[in-house]
C-alpha cells in the first residue's frame, strides 16, 4: 500500500488552485491564436526595420486598401478576444471565491461551468477560425499577385551570362541557399525571390549587372561630392576634451595629458601656420576608433593605468587625437563597438553586408584590434574602403608579414599580419623602417628660461630607475650593476605598490611609488641619470628624461633580440634585429645624451658612471618629437599620401619605361637626369632619389644610411626595370620578374637580375647574403627623418 502524506495532499491542492486550469486554457487559446498569425504572416512581410516591436504589422506590404481593411479586422478581432478572455477570468475568479467559501476542495471535473460559458468558449473558437480563413485569403491574394509580377519579369530576374560579371550566378546560388543566415540580407530587401536576389547583388553589392527595370526606379545615384573646405588651425582643445569622452582611466588619462600640452599646442600651430604661408589644406572628416579601449578587445590598459601599467600607447594616441584636431580637420572619436557601428552605417546582422551608406569619412585611425573589428562588421565594404585606414602599430609590419599569400608561403604569417594594406599605411611610434610611415608623439618642450633652471638645479648623484611595474626589477643580476650604480649615485624609483614596498626593489632603492606626471616630470628635472633595465622596449619615457636634461644609459644587447631569440618579439610581423632597450635613442640621439654599454661588463659599466657624472649636458628634444615637428609631419601624410590612388602591378610581358636616371659622376650610385620629367603625383618629389647597389647581405635601410640617406620605399617602382641595372653597369645574364621583398636584386654567382612582380612587396627591411638589393634613397629634413627637403 502507499501511503500519502497530508501535508503532500496540502501542497498539491494548493499547487492546484494557484495553477487555474481555466485562465491557462483560455491563455492557451490566445497564444496559440497570436503564434498562429505571426507564423502564417511571418514570410510574407519584410524585413523588420531596426526599432520596429517584434509583433508590429507592416501592412504596406501587402498590397491595397482591401489587406489593409482585413488587418484592421483582424486586429479588431483580436482586441475583443483580449476583452472576453478578461471576462472570463472575472468569472473565474467569481466561482474561485464560492468554492473557497465551502468545503475549501477543488477538482476539475467538479468545477460547475458558469452560464453560458460554454457559449463564450465556442465563440472565441468561431473568431479564431474567421481569422484563420481570412489570413488564408490574403496569402493566396498575396502569392497570387506575387506569381503574376514574377511570371512578368521571370526574364529579367534570371542570372545573366555576362563575362563582365562571371561570379553572378555562383552568387544567386548563395544567396538563394543562404540568405536567412544573416539579418542584414533582409534589411536591404532580400525575400527570397530571384528579383530580390538580384537587385541586391547589383545595386548593393556589385557581382551582378544592374536589372534594366530598375535603373530609373530603384538604383541609386552616386552622392555628389562635397565641396571642398579649408581646413584651419585650431588652438582652442576644449571641445576636443569633450569629444574624447569620459568613463574610462585612459580617457581621464588622455585628457590630462592634452589639457597640459594646450599651451604648446598653440603655440606649434602658429609657427606652423607661418611656415606653411597660404598653403591651401583640405579639411578632411576624420574617424578614430580606439580598438584597444573597447570591451570587445578586453581593455587591458584601463585598469592599469592607475598601477603603473604601460601609458605609451595613450601617450601616442592622445597625442595624434591632439594634432588632427589642432591641424583643422573634422574628427568623430569612438571607443566602443556600438559607436564605430553607428559611424560606420553597418546595417543590423552579422557584418556579411556592405555598409548601408557610402563612407562619410576620408580617414580612419585605428589599430589592429580597431582593424579586425572594421573588417568583421564591414562586410564588402573593408575591401572598398581599406585604402582610408590608417594603422597605429608600435613595433611596425614590414611588407613581408603584410602580403597575405606570400606570408603565408614562406613563412612570415603572424597574428598580426597579413592584411594586405599599403605598407605606408601602418604608422609607428618610432621610425623602425621607412616600409612604414613615423607617427610618433611628442614630448614637452622646455622655453629657456626653463633649460637654465633646470641645469642650475641638476644633482650630480642622482640616478631614477626606468620600470613603474615591479615585474621589470626581476631582471637577473641587476643586484650587480645596481650595487656599482648605489656606491657612486642616489638610486630612485617610482614602481607602484598598493601597502607594502615591492620586494622586488632593492632596500637601498628610495621608491617614491607611482607618480603623477607632473611630479614624476619634476623627479627628472633634479636626477642626473636615467637608467633603463632593458624592458620596456623604446617607450615614451627616455625622450621626456632626455628633454629634461638627463643622460639615459641603457644596455646592449648581445646577440640582439628579434623574434628569434626573444618572447616580447615573437609573433610580431617584423624580423628587425633590436641591439638595445631603445635603438632610436641610441641612432638618433646618441652620446653624450645617449650611452649604451654591456651591463654583463662590470669595468665597462662603471667606467660609463663616472664618465657621466663628470658629462655636462643641456636638454634636448629632437624636433620631430616637438608638437610643431609632429604636426608638419602628420599635416604632410594628410595632404600627400593617397593609397586609394595607388596603381596596380604591371601586366605580365609589358615593358617598364626607361628609367630616368643617369650614372653619377663618380660611378657609384644613379641620379634623378636633370632633363627627366618630375613624375607628377610623385610623394616624395622623385627628384631627390639617389640608388646604390647594396653588398650581398646588407638591407636597404643600412646601406642607405651608410650614404647618410633614408630608404623610400615608393621609389622602388622607378628602379625596377632591366634599364636600372643597365646603368649601374651590373652585368645580367637573366632577368627575371617574381614575388620577393627582397627584389629588386642581383645575384652574384650565376649573374642573374631579378625584379618585383608585386607592388605591395617592395621593401627597405630584410636581406640576404645571395643578394646584392637594389636601393632607393633619399635626403631628409634636419630633425624630420620623416619627410624629404622639399617634401612639404
Amino acid at each position: 500500500m502507499i501511503t500519502v502524506n497530508p501535508d503532500g495532499k496540502i501542497m498539491v491542492r494548493r499547487c492546484l488552485v494557484t495553477l487555474r486550469p481555466f485562465r491557462l486554457f483560455v491563455l492557451g487559446i490566445g497564444f496559440f491564436s497570436l503564434c498562429f498569425l505571426m507564423t502564417s504572416l511571418g514570410s510574407q512581410f519584410s524585413a523588420r526595420r531596426p526599432g520596429d516591436s517584434p509583433f508590429t504589422i507592416r501592412t504596406e506590404v501587402l498590397g491595397g486598401p482591401e489587406s489593409r481593411g482585413v488587418l484592421r479586422k483582424m486586429s479588431d478581432l483580436l482586441e475583443l478576444m483580449v476583452k472576453r478572455m478578461d471576462t472570463l477570468a472575472r468569472l473565474e475568479n467569481g466561482s474561485e471565491l464560492h468554492r473557497a467559501a465551502g468545503d475549501g476542495h477543488f477538482a476539475v471535473d467538479r468545477f460547475p461551468p458558469g452560464a453560458g460559458l460554454m457559449e463564450r468558449i465556442q465563440a472565441i473558437a468561431q473568431n479564431v477560425s474567421d481569422i484563420a480563413v481570412k489570413v488564408d485569403q490574403i496569402l493566396r491574394h498575396s502569392l497570387l499577385l506575387h506569381s503574376k509580377v514574377s511570371e512578368g519579369r521571370r526574364d529579367q530576374c534570371e542570372a545573366p551570362s555576362d563575362p563582365k560579371f562571371p561570379d553572378c550566378s555562383g552568387k544567386v546560388e548563395w544567396m538563394r541557399a543562404r540568405w536567412t543566415s544573416d539579418p542584414c540580407y533582409a534589411f536591404f530587401g532580400v525575400d527570397g525571390t530571384e528579383c530580390s536576389f538580384l537587385t541586391y547583388l547589383s545595386e548593393v553589392e556589385w557581382f551582378c549587372p544592374p536589372l534594366p527595370w530598375r535603373n530609373q526606379t530603384a538604383a541609386q545615384m552616386a552622392p555628389k561630392p562635397l565641396p571642398k573646405v579649408q581646413a584651419v588651425f585650431r588652438s582652442n582643445l576644449s571641445h576636443l576634451l569633450e569629444l574624447m569622452g569620459s568613463g574610462k582611466e585612459s580617457l581621464i588619462f588622455m585628457k590630462k595629458r592634452t589639457k597640459r600640452l594646450t599651451a604648446q599646442w598653440a603655440l606649434a600651430a602658429q609657427r606652423l601656420a607661418r611656415k606653411l604661408g597660404s598653403v591651401w589644406r583640405d579639411q578632411k572628416q576624420i574617424l578614430v576608433h580606439i580598438g584597444f579601449l573597447t570591451e570587445e578587445s578586453g581593455d587591458v590598459f584601463s585598469p592599469r593605468v592607475l598601477k603603473g601599467g604601460p601609458l605609451g600607447e595613450m601617450v601616442q594616441w592622445a597625442d595624434i587625437l591632439a594634432t588632427l584636431y589642432v591641424l583643422g580637420h573634422g574628427l568623430r572619436i569612438t571607443v566602443s563597438l556600438k559607436e564605430l557601428q553607428s559611424n560606420l552605417g553597418v546595417p543590423p546582422g552579422r557584418g556579411n553586408c556592405p555598409l548601408a551608406m557610402p563612407l562619410p569619412f576620408d580617414l580612419i585611425y585605428t589599430d589592429y584590434h580597431g582593424l579586425q573589428q572594421m573588417k568583421q562588421h564591414m562586410g564588402l565594404s573593408f575591401k572598398q574602403y581599406r585604402c582610408r585606414i590608417r594603422v597605429i602599430d608600435t613595433f611596425g609590419t614590414e611588407p613581408a608579414y603584410n602580403h597575405e599569400e606570400y606570408a603565408t608561403l614562406h613563412g612570415y604569417r603572424t597574428n598580426w599580419g597579413y592584411w594586405n594594406l599599403h605598407p605606408r599605411q601602418f604608422m609607428t611610434m618610432f621610425p623602425h623602417t621607412p616600409d612604414n610611415s613615423f607617427m610618433g608623439f611628442v614630448s614637452e618642450e622646455l622655453n629657456e628660461t626653463e633649460k637654465q633652471l633646470i641645469k642650475g638645479g641638476k644633482a650630480s648623484n642622482m640616478a631614477v630607475v626606468y620600470g613603474k611595474e615591479a615585474s621589470i626589477w626581476k631582471l637577473q643580476g641587476k643586484e650587480k650593476f645596481l650595487g656599482i650604480l648605489n656606491k657612486y649615485m642616489e638610486i630612485h624609483g617610482t614602481v607602484y605598490y598598493e601597502s607594502q614596498r615591492p620586494p622586488e626593489v632593492p632596500a637601498f632603492v628610495k621608491n617614491h611609488g607611482l607618480l603623477p606626471q607632473p611630479e614624476f616630470q619634476q623627479l627628472l628635472r633634479k636626477a642626473k641619470l636615467f637608467i633603463g633595465f632593458g624592458f620596456p622596449y623604446e617607450g615614451p619615457a627616455p625622450l621626456e628624461a632626455i628633454a629634461n636634461g638627463c643622460v639615459f644609459l641603457q644596455s646592449r644587447f648581445s646577440p640582439p633580440h628579434s623574434s628569434l631569440n626573444h618572447e616580447f618579439f615573437r609573433g610580431k610581423p617584423t624580423s628587425r634585429e633590436v641591439f638595445s632597450q631603445h635603438p632610436y635613442a641610441e641612432n638618433f640621439i646618441g652620446k653624450p645624451h645617449v650611452w649604451t654599454v654591456d651591463y654583463n661588463n662590470s669595468e665597462e659599466f662603471e667606467a660609463a658612471i663616472k664618465a657621466i657624472m663628470r658629462t655636462q649636458v643641456d636638454p634636448y628634444l629632437p624636433y620631430e618629437y616637438t608638437c610643431e615637428g609632429m604636426l608638419e609631419r602628420i599635416h604632410a601624410y594628410i595632404q600627400h599620401q593617397d593609397f586609394c590612388a595607388a596603381p596596380g602591378p604591371a601586366p605580365l610581358g609589358a615593358r617598364a619605361p626607361p628609367s630616368p636616371f643617369v650614372l653619377a659622376p663618380n660611378a657609384t650610385h644613379l641620379e634623378w637626369a636633370q632633363n627627366a620629367s618630375l613624375a607628377p603625383g610623385a610623394w616624395p618629389p622623385a627628384h631627390s632619389l639617389r640608388a646604390w647597389l647594396a653588398t650581398a647581405g646588407r638591407a636597404c635601410t643600412d646601406a642607405c644610411l651608410d650614404h647618410g640617406l633614408i630608404c623610400e620605399p615608393s621609389f622602388f617602382p622607378f628602379l625596377n626595370s632591366q634599364d636600372a641595372f643597365q646603368k649601374l653597369q651590373v652585368p645580367c645574364d637573366s632577368t627575371e620578374s617574381e614575388m620577393n621583398h627582397l627584389y629588386p636584386a642581383f645575384a652574384q654567382p650565376g649573374r642573374e637580375c631579378f625584379l618585383q612582380k608585386e607592388p605591395l612587396l617592395f621593401s627597405c627591411a630584410g636581406a640576404s647574403a645571395k643578394y646584392h638589393r637594389l636601393c632607393p634613397c633619399r635626403d631628409f629634413r634636419k630633425g624630420q627623418v620623416a619627410l624629404c627637403r622639399d617634401c612639404l
